[in-house]
C-alpha cells in the first residue's frame, strides 16, 4: 500500500496545528483541500485518522501516520542536505516535548546551539516533566526531556543528570510559618505555590516531613516558572524552585531553604525516536552539551 505524501502531510499539519483552518494557511491551500486530502487518506487507510473537534486530535491509528510524516520531513530534510540542495528543502520543525522548568533554565542554550548547526526548527512543547514522555509514546513529538528512566518502545534514551529543586521561601515568611521548625503542623498551616495538577514536588517533600499525616494547606496556583519565584519573593508560599532559577536569590539571602538539605534531585533524561537522522544527531548532541549545567551525581 502506498500512501500520498501530499495527504500525509495535510494529516500531521492538522494534528500540529489543531486545525483544518490552521493547517491550510501552513501549507497555503484551501480548508477545503486539506479536509479532502486528510478524507482521502483515511478512505485509503480505511480508518478514522482525526477526531474533529476544537482542537482536532489523531485518533490512535493517526497518531501511527503522524508520527511517520514527522520523520519523513526531518529525513527528506537530512537527504536534500547531503545533496547541497538545502536551499529546495522545506523548512522542518522537529515537535520536542520539554518540561516548564529546563525550557526556563537550560534547554534554550540547546536551542541556540542546534540553530549554529542545522537549519531546521524546533517546535516546542512545554508539559511537566512527568508526562512529556506521555508526548513522545503518542507520537506527538520526536523527542523529550522527561523523567522516564525507561526508554519508550522505540527509542533511544540519554541520561542528562538531574533539576535540583529547594523547597525555599522568603525570609519573612519563613520567620512567620516556619519560626517553630518545619513539622507536620507548621507545614499544614503554611500556604503552599503549587504548578499545577500534574506537580507533585511540594507533596513528595512534604510526605517526608509528615511521615503520613494528612496534608492539606492553603495552596496558591501559579503556572510559571519565573513566576514560581516571584510569588516566592514576594511572601506568597513555599515551593519547591529550580536551582538554577534561585540560586542568585539564595546568595543573596532574599529566598531562603525551608530547612537543612531542603531540596530533591529529579533526573532527567534524553529520548528521541530511534531514527537515523542526522538533524536528530545534531539536536542530541546539542541537549547533552547543553544539560552539562545539571547537577552529576558522584561516583
Amino acid at each position: 500500500m502506498r500512501i500520498d505524501h501530499g495527504n500525509l502531510r495535510a494529516l500531521a499539519a492538522v494534528v500540529r496545528e489543531g486545525s483544518f483552518e490552521r493547517a491550510a494557511a501552513v501549507l497555503n491551500v484551501t480548508p477545503s483541500a486539506v479536509s479532502q486530502r486528510v478524507k482521502a487518506l483515511e478512505e485509503r487507510m480505511g480508518r478514522l485518522l482525526v477526531q474533529r473537534g476544537a482542537p482536532a486530535v489523531a485518533t490512535p491509528e493517526g497518531q501511527v501516520l503522524v508520527h511517520l510524516a514527522e520523520q519523513t520531513a526531518m529525513l527528506e530534510h537530512d537527504a536534500l542536505n547531503r545533496l547541497g540542495l538545502e536551499d529546495e528543502a522545506e523548512s522542518a520543525s522537529i515537535a520536542v516535548a520539554v518540561n516548564h522548568d529546563s525550557l526556563e533554565t537550560w534547554f534554550i542554550q540547546a536551542a541556540r546551539i542546534f540553530a549554529g548547526r542545522s537549519r531546521a526548527t524546533l517546535d516546542l512543547q512545554s508539559e511537566d516533566q512527568d508526562h512529556t514522555a506521555a508526548l513522545l509514546r503518542n507520537g506527538a513529538v520526536l523527542g523529550a526531556v522527561t523523567t522516564l528512566s525507561d526508554p519508550v518502545q522505540g527509542c533511544r534514551i540519554h541520561g542528562l543528570g538531574s533539576m535540583r529543586y529547594v523547597a525555599s521561601c522568603s525570609p519573612e515568611f519563613h520567620a512567620r510559618h516556619f519560626s517553630a521548625g518545619v513539622n507536620a503542623r507548621t507545614l499544614a498551616a503554611a500556604p503552599v505555590l503549587v504548578f499545577n495538577r500534574k506537580d507533585a514536588l511540594q507533596a513528595r517533600f512534604a510526605a517526608r516531613v509528615l511521615r503520613g499525616a494528612p496534608w492539606q494547606p492553603p495552596v496558591w496556583w501559579v503556572p510559571s516558572s519565573r513566576a514560581f519565584v516571584q510569588a516566592t519573593m514576594a511572601g506568597l508560599g513555599w515551593t519547591m524552585n529550580p536551582l538554577p532559577l534561585i540560586q542568585r536569590e539564595l546568595d543573596g539571602g532574599t529566598l531562603v531553604p525551608l530547612r537543612a538539605r531542603a531540596w530533591e534531585d529529579v533526573p532527567l533524561y534524553w529520548q528521541h525516536w530511534r531514527v537515523n537522522s542526522e538533524t536528530m544527531d545534531t539536536l542530541t548532541a546539542a541537549v547533552l552539551e547543553a544539560s552539562s549545567s545539571l547537577v552529576r551525581r558522584r561516583a
